[in-house]
């Protein structure tokens, strides 16, 4: 396998593995923040996938916001 030291890797999470990340935030409010299209993601069948950069900035915007 080639290597290119600038490809990007891309590491997309579904609502179990988000809400892992983000102590504190359940699947179910995950699943809504995705429903209502306030956090960017991929429906993908039946599952939503998230971008796990786009899931911490979009955390760390709310906090800003004083959520």
């Amino acid at each position: 396998m080639n290597t290119n030291s600038n490809e990007t890797r891309v590491k997309l999470l579904t609502i179990k593995q988000a809400a892992a990340v983000i102590e504190g935030l359940t699947e179910y409010r995950i699943r809504q923040f995705c429903r209502n299209g306030e956090l960017p993601c991929i429906k993908a069948g039946k599952k939503y996938l998230i971008n796990e950069q786009t899931l911490i900035s979009f955390i760390e915007a709310l906090d800003k916001e004083g959520w």
